[in-house]
């Protein structure tokens, strides 16, 4: 159990600069974890276990990917409760990202935005990362690595990379996400037009088939897609997905929307919006999608959830699993447990 109350922590933190203190807070749990001083935030992971994409989830509540880019942190961050952990975005190449200041805390709304862009290490760095890690997975955590492109490769090349990225992760995932609906590099959101996307999964899913038959194992692929579609959009996803076999769906990054948040503080910043702004329209987007692809593909639902309550709207819109990290943020390890005793009964 925790012996650290999260809004002593929190007070600190928020004194600082939202990326300081994220940073600081990475820095801390890669540091303390797997030692006795992780008893800090640890505590017990809600037994309630699913199974999705043909993998065993210990329970259906998971962190979504952006918080751990690098993948510094999967034990520690797994010591909170959670059945299964999403770490990245991860590019080919090390890249700074966009110029700071680039995060923002809307504490009216319980609310962040950034415009990170894709900020990381590198491939090989992000692997060498993974494979250290070694209790959450042992203890039956599910992993996930999700992979981008380089800000620097033209998005009519974006493939090169999203193959490079699947080929160095695939070994050492659980299930592998292709990000394509961040809004933080120029152009990417484009991937996911029609065309586009069916040139992009068609030239996935061939390199998946060779990677299975390489490494004797199945790795599931999700793609994950924004909050800001249209309802044709969406119908022209979901047939694509179709289409090609991919396992499942991440529904949804962050919006570029305001409209929940207008008249405060950095409401104006160039970025994705997180946290409860987005519930509603990510909760739209897997409702219809879950129209569209029927009960056979996985949807990991996420955006917006504060409580527990709000775990529940994102099943009961048609996800099968839910990610957090705004939420985890402003009100820490304790959410994860709430969802997770929420959603044990599902």
């Amino acid at each position: 159990m925790s012996l650290l109350p999260y809004a002593l922590a929190r007070t600190a933190l928020f004194t600082l600069d939202a990326e300081a203190a994220h940073d600081v807070t990475l820095a801390q749990l890669a540091r303390l974890q797997n030692t006795p001083l992780q008893c800090l935030w640890a505590q017990l992971r809600v037994d309630a276990p699913v199974t999705v994409a043909g993998l065993k989830f210990p329970n259906r509540v998971g962190l979504a990917a952006g918080l751990d880019k690098n993948g510094r942190c999967i034990d520690g961050l797994g010591a909170m409760g959670f059945g299964f952990i999403e770490v990245g975005t991860v590019t080919p190449r090390p890249q700074p990202g966009n110029p700071k200041p680039r995060m923002f805390r809307l504490p009216e709304r319980g609310a962040l935005i950034n415009r990170l862009g894709f900020n990381n290490a590198g491939l090989e760095a992000f692997i060498a990362n993974v494979r250290t890690s070694r209790t959450f997975r042992a203890g039956g955590g599910v992993l996930g690595l999700n992979i981008g492109k380089n800000a620097t490769t033209p998005v009519e090349d974006a493939a090169s990379d999203y193959l490079a990225g699947l080929a160095g992760v695939y070994p050492h995932a659980d299930y592998v996400t292709v990000n394509i609906s961040s809004p933080n590099t120029q152009n990417l959101r484009a991937l996911q037009d029609e065309a586009a996307l069916d040139a992009l999964l068609a030239a996935l899913v061939q390199r998946k088939a060779a990677l299975q038959g390489e490494h004797g194992r199945t790795v599931p692929l999700f793609v994950k897609i924004a909050p800001d579609l249209d309802e044709a959009q969406i119908r022209a996803i979901a047939a694509t997905v179709r289409r090609h076999g991919v396992d499942g769906v991440v529904a949804t990054n962050t919006t570029i929307a305001r409209d929940a948040v207008a008249g405060l503080a950095h409401a104006d910043e160039t970025g994705g919006l997180s946290g409860p702004p987005v519930l509603a329209a990510s909760n739209r987007v897997i409702a219809a999608l879950r129209a569209e692809l029927g009960a056979g593909v996985p949807i990991i639902g996420v955006g917006g959830i504060a409580s527990g309550a709000d775990a529940r709207t994102k099943i009961a819109a048609g996800a099968d699993l839910v990610q957090i990290y705004t939420g985890l943020i402003y009100q820490g390890p304790a959410l994860v447990r709430q969802v997770g005793q929420a959603l044990a009964t599902v």
